[in-house]
C-alpha cells in the first residue's frame, strides 16, 4: 500500500470541501477500496472518510412513506429494519460476513456499483432515489454500467430513499468465497406494476428484466415465468459460471424471489 493521508470530517460540508482536492478520494466502509490499495491497484494521496459524519448515518421514514437511509449506514444496521422494509433488510443480512456487514456501507456499495453487488438490484427494483449534496438522481439514471455511475468527480452520496412496495423479495445464488451474487434478483410489486432487477449476470451491471415485469404484473406468481426465456448475450462468463448458466439462474432466482415476496 502506498502512503496516504486520512481525513475524518464530521460534517458533509467539510467532506465536500476536502474532496475538492484532485488527489482526494471518498472512503466509505472501505470493503473494496482498502483491499485494492493494499494490492497497489489503486492510489490516493488523501482518503476522506465519511463514516464519522452523523448526518450520513441512520434510517428514517420520509413524509411520503419512503425509507430514507443515510449513506454511511452499515449493512448490519440496514439488516435490522425488517419491520420497515423486510426484503431490503433480508438483502443486507446476506451481504458478506459479519465483519463486512459491520463495516461496509450502503452508500459505498452503490457508489462502487460492483456488477455483482446486492444493493443496486434493490435500488433499481424499488425505484429508489440517490441523493447527493447537489442533486437527486433516480436509480434508473444512476447506474451507468460495470463500476460506473452518474456521480461526478468528488460527488458523494448522502442518502438513499426507497419507496416501499406492496410486496418484495430478494434471492441470490451466492459465490461461496466472496458471498457476492453469482446472480441475484430483487422483485418489487407496486400498485402500478412489478419491477424486476437483476445483479451479477450482465457485463453491463444491474438491469431490469422487462419481460418478467410484464408477466408478473398480470399474475404475481412464479408460474407466470414458466414460458419466458432470457438471452445470455452480454452476460458474464467466468470460472464460476457460463453466460448460459447465469441466464438460467436469472429465471430460477426470479421465481424464488416472487415466492419469497408472496410468503
Amino acid at each position: 500500500m502506498y502512503d496516504f493521508e486520512l481525513l475524518r470530517p464530521n460534517t458533509i460540508e467539510a467532506a465536500t470541501k476536502a474532496l475538492l482536492d484532485e488527489d482526494a478520494q471518498a472512503l466509505g466502509g472501505g470493503q473494496t477500496l482498502i483491499p485494492t490499495m493494499k494490492q497497489r491497484l489503486a492510489q490516493a494521496d488523501t482518503l476522506v472518510s465519511l463514516t464519522s459524519i452523523p448526518a450520513l448515518q441512520g434510517v428514517c421514514i420520509g413524509d411520503d412513506g419512503a425509507v430514507c437511509i443515510g449513506a454511511a449506514t452499515t449493512h448490519a444496521q440496514v439488516a435490522k429494519m425488517a419491520g420497515v422494509y423486510p426484503a431490503l433488510a433480508a438483502l443486507a443480512g446476506q451481504i458478506g460476513d459479519p465483519a463486512v456487514r459491520n463495516r461496509g456501507t450502503i452508500g459505498g456499495s452503490l457508489a462502487n456499483n460492483d456488477p455483482s453487488a446486492c444493493y443496486p438490484a434493490a435500488a433499481l427494483a424499488s425505484d429508489a432515489a440517490i441523493l447527493t449534496p447537489e442533486r437527486r438522481i433516480d436509480a434508473a439514471d444512476f447506474f451507468q454500467g460495470m463500476f460506473a455511475t452518474d456521480l461526478e468527480e468528488g460527488e458523494i452520496i448522502i442518502e438513499v430513499q426507497f419507496p416501499v412496495p406492496l410486496r418484495a423479495g430478494y434471492v441470490k445464488f451466492a459465490q461461496p468465497a466472496s458471498r457476492f451474487a453469482l446472480v441475484g434478483v430483487f422483485v418489487a410489486q407496486f400498485l402500478d406494476g412489478v419491477r424486476v432487477a437483476v445483479t451479477g449476470a450482465s457485463e453491463d451491471g444491474v438491469f431490469r428484466w422487462s419481460a418478467a415485469e410484464a408477466a408478473l404484473s398480470s399474475e404475481f406468481s412464479a408460474k407466470a415465468l414458466y414460458d419466458l426465456t432470457l438471452s445470455s448475450e452480454d452476460f458474464i462468463s467466468d470460472l464460476h459460471g457460463s453466460a448460459d448458466y447465469r441466464a438460467h439462474l436469472v429465471k430460477v432466482m426470479t421465481g424464488r424471489a416472487v415466492t419469497h415476496a408472496v410468503s
